[in-house]
Protein backbone atom coordinates (compact mmCIF):
# COMPACT_ATOMS: atom_id res chain seq x y z
CA UNK A 1 0.00 0.00 0.00
CA UNK A 2 0.91 3.29 -1.21
CA UNK A 3 1.09 5.91 1.87
CA UNK A 4 -0.25 9.64 0.82
CA UNK A 5 1.64 12.41 2.01
CA UNK A 6 -0.51 14.68 4.28
CA UNK A 7 -0.13 17.40 1.60
CA UNK A 8 -2.11 15.18 -0.70
CA UNK A 9 -5.03 15.25 1.33
CA UNK A 10 -7.71 18.00 0.06
CA UNK A 11 -8.28 20.60 2.37
CA UNK A 12 -11.56 20.31 2.23
CA UNK A 13 -11.30 17.00 4.41
CA UNK A 14 -8.36 18.29 6.79
CA UNK A 15 -11.06 20.65 7.52
CA UNK A 16 -13.62 18.48 8.42
CA UNK A 17 -11.67 16.54 10.54
CA UNK A 18 -10.70 19.30 12.31
CA UNK A 19 -14.30 20.55 12.74
CA UNK A 20 -15.24 17.07 14.25
CA UNK A 21 -12.11 16.44 16.32
CA UNK A 22 -13.24 20.27 17.92
CA UNK A 23 -17.04 19.24 17.96
CA UNK A 24 -16.23 16.18 20.14
CA UNK A 25 -13.83 18.31 22.20
CA UNK A 26 -16.44 20.48 22.70
CA UNK A 27 -19.08 18.01 23.55
CA UNK A 28 -17.15 16.12 26.44
CA UNK A 29 -16.69 19.58 27.81
CA UNK A 30 -20.24 20.67 27.78
CA UNK A 31 -20.73 16.65 29.49
CA UNK A 32 -18.47 17.61 32.26
CA UNK A 33 -20.00 21.08 33.10
CA UNK A 34 -23.22 19.30 33.31
CA UNK A 35 -24.23 18.24 37.01
CA UNK A 36 -26.53 15.69 37.84
CA UNK A 37 -30.19 17.36 40.05
CA UNK A 38 -31.84 15.51 42.87
CA UNK A 39 -35.14 14.81 42.07
CA UNK A 40 -37.73 15.89 44.98
CA UNK A 41 -39.88 13.45 46.63
CA UNK A 42 -43.03 14.47 45.70
CA UNK A 43 -45.94 14.88 48.30
CA UNK A 44 -48.26 11.07 48.14
CA UNK A 45 -51.84 11.01 46.41
CA UNK A 46 -54.44 10.13 48.67
CA UNK A 47 -55.38 6.63 49.76
CA UNK A 48 -58.05 6.03 47.50
CA UNK A 49 -56.37 7.74 44.77
CA UNK A 50 -53.38 5.23 45.21
CA UNK A 51 -56.06 2.16 45.87
CA UNK A 52 -57.35 3.45 42.48
CA UNK A 53 -54.19 2.84 40.88
CA UNK A 54 -53.59 -0.56 42.33
CA UNK A 55 -55.95 -2.12 39.97
CA UNK A 56 -57.15 -4.62 42.38
CA UNK A 57 -53.81 -5.75 43.77
CA UNK A 58 -53.15 -3.20 46.74
CA UNK A 59 -50.41 -5.49 48.22
CA UNK A 60 -48.56 -6.28 45.06
CA UNK A 61 -48.43 -2.01 44.13
CA UNK A 62 -47.66 -1.23 47.87
CA UNK A 63 -44.43 -3.52 47.72
CA UNK A 64 -44.09 -1.61 44.24
CA UNK A 65 -44.27 1.98 46.10
CA UNK A 66 -41.93 0.57 48.39
CA UNK A 67 -38.96 -0.35 46.43
CA UNK A 68 -39.78 2.91 44.74
CA UNK A 69 -39.44 5.06 47.47
CA UNK A 70 -36.17 3.13 48.50
CA UNK A 71 -34.38 3.99 45.12
CA UNK A 72 -35.18 7.69 45.58
CA UNK A 73 -31.92 8.18 47.16
CA UNK A 74 -30.24 6.76 44.61
CA UNK A 75 -30.99 8.58 41.49
CA UNK A 76 -28.75 8.41 38.04
CA UNK A 77 -25.73 10.66 38.42
CA UNK A 78 -26.78 11.79 42.06
CA UNK A 79 -26.71 9.81 45.59
CA UNK A 80 -29.22 11.99 48.47
CA UNK A 81 -28.22 11.15 51.68
CA UNK A 82 -31.13 10.46 54.11
CA UNK A 83 -30.78 13.45 56.07
CA UNK A 84 -30.96 15.95 53.35
CA UNK A 85 -34.46 14.17 52.36
CA UNK A 86 -37.87 15.75 53.52
CA UNK A 87 -38.68 13.09 56.41
CA UNK A 88 -42.49 14.58 56.55
CA UNK A 89 -42.90 12.66 53.00
CA UNK A 90 -40.94 9.76 53.67
CA UNK A 91 -43.60 9.53 56.15
CA UNK A 92 -46.58 10.16 54.46
CA UNK A 93 -45.56 7.80 51.47
CA UNK A 94 -44.53 5.29 54.13
CA UNK A 95 -48.32 5.65 55.71
CA UNK A 96 -49.83 5.67 52.36
CA UNK A 97 -48.28 2.00 51.77
CA UNK A 98 -49.21 0.79 55.08
CA UNK A 99 -52.85 2.32 54.49
CA UNK A 100 -52.62 -0.04 50.74
CA UNK A 101 -50.86 -3.20 53.19
CA UNK A 102 -51.63 -2.92 57.07
CA UNK A 103 -50.42 -6.01 57.25
CA UNK A 104 -46.89 -5.64 55.72
CA UNK A 105 -44.05 -4.74 57.99
CA UNK A 106 -41.44 -3.19 55.73
CA UNK A 107 -42.60 0.08 55.75
CA UNK A 108 -42.56 0.30 59.47
CA UNK A 109 -38.82 -1.75 59.41
CA UNK A 110 -37.59 0.76 56.91
CA UNK A 111 -38.81 3.66 59.50
CA UNK A 112 -37.00 2.21 62.25
CA UNK A 113 -33.84 0.83 61.10
CA UNK A 114 -32.99 2.35 57.63
CA UNK A 115 -34.61 6.03 58.15
CA UNK A 116 -34.19 6.44 61.41
CA UNK A 117 -30.46 5.36 61.51
CA UNK A 118 -29.38 8.88 60.78
CA UNK A 119 -27.23 10.48 63.20
CA UNK A 120 -29.35 13.47 62.61
CA UNK A 121 -31.03 13.29 66.01
CA UNK A 122 -34.30 15.57 65.05
CA UNK A 123 -34.95 13.13 62.06
CA UNK A 124 -34.18 10.08 64.28
CA UNK A 125 -37.17 11.30 66.87
CA UNK A 126 -39.41 11.83 64.06
CA UNK A 127 -39.34 8.21 62.54
CA UNK A 128 -38.88 7.23 66.17
CA UNK A 129 -42.14 9.04 66.87
CA UNK A 130 -43.68 7.65 63.14
CA UNK A 131 -43.26 4.01 64.69
CA UNK A 132 -45.11 4.79 67.91
CA UNK A 133 -47.97 6.14 66.03
CA UNK A 134 -48.27 3.61 63.31
CA UNK A 135 -47.74 0.88 66.35
CA UNK A 136 -51.09 2.53 68.46
CA UNK A 137 -52.90 1.58 65.00
CA UNK A 138 -52.26 -2.05 65.10
CA UNK A 139 -50.16 -2.86 68.43
CA UNK A 140 -50.08 -6.58 68.26
CA UNK A 141 -48.40 -7.01 64.79
CA UNK A 142 -46.02 -4.01 65.07
CA UNK A 143 -45.19 -4.03 68.64
CA UNK A 144 -41.39 -5.31 67.50
CA UNK A 145 -41.22 -2.15 65.73
CA UNK A 146 -41.89 -0.46 68.82
CA UNK A 147 -39.23 -1.86 71.04
CA UNK A 148 -36.68 -1.37 68.41
CA UNK A 149 -38.11 2.18 68.92
CA UNK A 150 -37.12 1.83 72.77
CA UNK A 151 -34.10 0.08 72.92
CA UNK A 152 -32.71 3.25 70.21
CA UNK A 153 -34.36 5.44 72.62
CA UNK A 154 -32.70 4.59 75.76
CA UNK A 155 -29.30 4.01 73.88
CA UNK A 156 -28.66 6.26 71.26
CA UNK A 157 -30.72 9.12 72.36
CA UNK A 158 -30.31 8.34 76.25
CA UNK A 159 -33.32 9.48 76.70
CA UNK A 160 -35.00 7.06 79.38
CA UNK A 161 -38.10 8.90 79.32
CA UNK A 162 -38.96 7.92 75.58
CA UNK A 163 -37.98 4.62 76.17
CA UNK A 164 -39.72 4.45 78.69
CA UNK A 165 -43.55 6.13 76.40
CA UNK A 166 -42.64 3.61 74.27
CA UNK A 167 -42.17 0.83 76.41
CA UNK A 168 -45.44 1.02 78.47
CA UNK A 169 -46.93 1.96 75.30
CA UNK A 170 -45.93 -2.15 74.59
CA UNK A 171 -47.31 -3.28 77.91
CA UNK A 172 -50.37 -0.96 77.61
CA UNK A 173 -51.71 -2.34 74.23
CA UNK A 174 -49.98 -5.81 72.75
CA UNK A 175 -51.81 -7.85 74.70
CA UNK A 176 -52.10 -10.36 71.89
CA UNK A 177 -50.63 -14.17 72.43
CA UNK A 178 -47.93 -13.65 69.48
CA UNK A 179 -46.36 -10.67 71.40
CA UNK A 180 -43.56 -12.30 73.63
CA UNK A 181 -42.66 -11.73 77.60
CA UNK A 182 -39.73 -10.00 76.90
CA UNK A 183 -41.37 -7.28 74.99
CA UNK A 184 -44.84 -6.36 77.48
CA UNK A 185 -41.78 -6.33 80.47
CA UNK A 186 -39.24 -4.11 78.62
CA UNK A 187 -41.64 -1.07 80.46
CA UNK A 188 -40.53 -3.10 84.17
CA UNK A 189 -37.00 -2.81 82.62
CA UNK A 190 -36.69 1.09 82.13
CA UNK A 191 -38.26 1.45 85.35
CA UNK A 192 -35.82 -0.31 87.18
CA UNK A 193 -32.45 0.84 84.90
CA UNK A 194 -33.89 4.76 85.61
CA UNK A 195 -33.88 3.88 89.58
CA UNK A 196 -37.88 4.39 89.60
CA UNK A 197 -37.86 0.97 91.83
CA UNK A 198 -41.30 2.10 93.38
CA UNK A 199 -42.84 2.02 89.68
CA UNK A 200 -41.24 -0.83 88.32
CA UNK A 201 -43.32 -2.62 91.73
CA UNK A 202 -46.25 -1.58 91.46
CA UNK A 203 -46.21 -2.01 87.76
CA UNK A 204 -44.98 -5.77 88.53
CA UNK A 205 -47.81 -6.13 90.81
CA UNK A 206 -50.38 -5.14 87.87
CA UNK A 207 -49.64 -7.08 86.00
CA UNK A 208 -49.66 -10.19 88.03
CA UNK A 209 -52.88 -9.46 89.41
CA UNK A 210 -54.51 -8.23 86.23
CA UNK A 211 -55.11 -11.70 84.98
CA UNK A 212 -53.47 -11.01 81.62
CA UNK A 213 -50.05 -12.86 81.92
CA UNK A 214 -50.67 -16.65 81.60
CA UNK A 215 -47.52 -17.67 81.00
CA UNK A 216 -45.81 -19.75 84.00
CA UNK A 217 -42.41 -18.90 82.72
CA UNK A 218 -43.65 -14.88 83.08
CA UNK A 219 -45.55 -15.19 86.01
CA UNK A 220 -42.07 -16.52 87.97
CA UNK A 221 -39.89 -13.97 85.71
CA UNK A 222 -42.00 -10.84 87.24
CA UNK A 223 -42.11 -12.69 90.96
CA UNK A 224 -38.76 -12.79 90.92
CA UNK A 225 -38.38 -9.44 89.42
CA UNK A 226 -40.63 -8.43 92.13
CA UNK A 227 -38.63 -9.84 94.93
CA UNK A 228 -35.50 -8.33 93.91
CA UNK A 229 -36.75 -4.54 93.62
CA UNK A 230 -38.31 -5.22 97.14
CA UNK A 231 -35.21 -6.41 98.63
CA UNK A 232 -33.68 -2.72 96.38
CA UNK A 233 -36.15 -0.81 97.87
CA UNK A 234 -35.37 -1.73 101.82
CA UNK A 235 -31.48 -1.58 101.09
CA UNK A 236 -32.37 1.57 100.07
CA UNK A 237 -34.52 2.83 102.32
CA UNK A 238 -32.11 1.22 104.78
CA UNK A 239 -29.40 3.49 103.89
CA UNK A 240 -31.40 6.68 103.74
Amino acid sequence: MVERRIAAVPRAVIGLLAAALLAQVGWHGIRSDLKAVAKTLPSPPSSSALRLASVGDPIVFAKTLMLWLQAHDNQPGVSIPFRALDYARVQSWLHRILTLDPRGQYPLLAASRVYGAVSDEVRKRSMLEFVYQRFLEDPNRRWRWLAHAAVVAKHQLKDPQLALKYARAITDHARGDEVPAWARDMSVIVLEDMGELDDAKFLIGGLIHSGRVTDPHEIRFLERKLKELEDKIKARNGAS
